[in-house]
């Protein structure tokens, strides 16, 4: 875990210092010019590939909201809640047998209209035939070509009603139209369910996901010119989780929005996140860590060595068996470690147990500690 070293880290150092320094005198005292044992770390030079970290929310890729198109008794709930399925699994059936009904009256109504056409037809050309011997009348012809468009539009209009009464049919089993899991229902079977009733389950796609976040445009077009890249899209993106774990998948950037928030200056990015294991969750704040570079080899300290005072932050490093002053530069925090821009560079044995009786000069007994998070 990264993150710069700030100015209340500061005061608490400096704080302790203080502290230190009181019993420093009396330490220094007791010891009537013996060595002083102390605990250090060599200061390690690393390979660090710099980062920009920022917060961010998960979002599934794809979300339905399962809702009921037509009204009825709720007959069969056809899922577990908190399942994963697949796309045109069923879901809800709704009782069906009054729009079964409903077909069957839809399919009678299309075939009186059909028998009417073929009447009419015939009609028309009888019609045709007694104008043609001059034994009908225009009027009588014109009327059966009217009867017959007529009934024309009647079958089109009871097609209609039976592909509608067959939707509706359709409709009473409700089905998944992605891929994903489904959430728990808000309705148990028995109960009537229709437009009106709201949300009845959500289902969120689960791999790959998205993770969205605020970015100033700055920020972003620094972090894509120090990784070297043509443009931000270009980045790769990694993840923490709140108790600061770190996600063991990586992944890219892939939309930058078109226009800034002017409220806060900043433009929304996303990235897309692989998500086999299914440990990304939809709605999740993490934390997402831009890497803008190539690694660069920095000088890394344990950050327990690190003091502060009026002047700036320093360490106590061991010279000729004695301990010496190096001003320090601190920058982000690796672990339990820090980055130190500036001051050390690197191989000194820096002191970070036994601060409390060391001052500038104090001849020290040095012996190499462990420092947590190093092998």
């Amino acid at each position: 875990m990264r993150r710069p070293w700030t100015r209340t880290m500061a005061v608490g150092v400096c704080a302790a210092v203080t502290a230190f320094g009181l019993a420093t005198s009396a330490g220094a005292q007791s010891v009537d010019g013996q060595a002083v044992p102390v605990g250090v770390v060599k200061a390690e030079r690393k390979a660090i590939n710099p980062s920009a970290d920022f917060v961010g929310r998960v979002d599934a890729i794809n979300k339905v909201e399962v809702r009921a198109r037509v009204k009825g008794f709720l007959d069969e709930v056809l899922f577990t809640e908190g399942d994963t399925i697949k796309s045109g699994a069923a879901l809800y059936q709704i009782e069906k047998g009054l729009f079964e009904a409903d077909v069957e009256q839809a399919q009678g109504a299309l075939e009186r209209a059909k028998a009417a056409l073929t009447l009419a037809g015939l009609q028309r050309q009888r019609a045709e035939d007694l104008l043609a011997r001059n034994s009908g009348t225009v009027v009588a012809r014109d009327q059966a070509i009217a009867e017959e468009n007529s009934a024309k539009g009647s079958v089109l209009s009871a097609e209609a009603n039976l592909a509608t009464a067959r939707i509706n049919l359709g409709y009473t089993r409700i089905t998944s139209p992605i891929d994903g899991k489904i959430g728990k229902t808000a309705i148990t079977k028995g109960n009537v369910v229709g437009p009106d009733s709201g949300v009845l389950a959500t289902i969120v796609s689960q791999d790959p996901m998205y993770v969205s976040f605020p970015i100033s445009q700055r920020a972003l077009t620094e972090a894509a010119e120090k990784g070297g890249k043509r443009s931000a899209d270009e980045l790769t993106v990694s993840l923490r989780f709140s108790d600061g774990t770190t996600y063991d998948q990586t992944g890219k950037m892939n939309f930058i929005d078109v226009t800034v928030n002017r409220s806060t200056d900043t433009v929304l990015a996303r990235a897309t996140m692989p998500n086999p294991n299914g440990l990304l969750i939809d709605g999740q704040f993490v934390r997402v860590t831009l890497q803008t570079a190539t690694p660069e080899e920095k000088v890394l300290v344990p950050q327990a060595a690190l003091i502060a005072d009026q002047q700036g932050t320093y360490v106590f490093v061991v010279e000729d068996g004695k301990a010496a002053v190096r001003r320090v530069v601190p920058n982000v925090s690796v672990g339990a470690d820090i980055v130190i821009e500036s001051g050390l560079k690197g191989g000194e044995l820096v002191i970070v147990q036994g601060l409390q009786g060391v001052r500038a000069g104090t001849a020290v007994r040095a012996t190499p500690v462990q420092p947590v998070g190093r092998s």
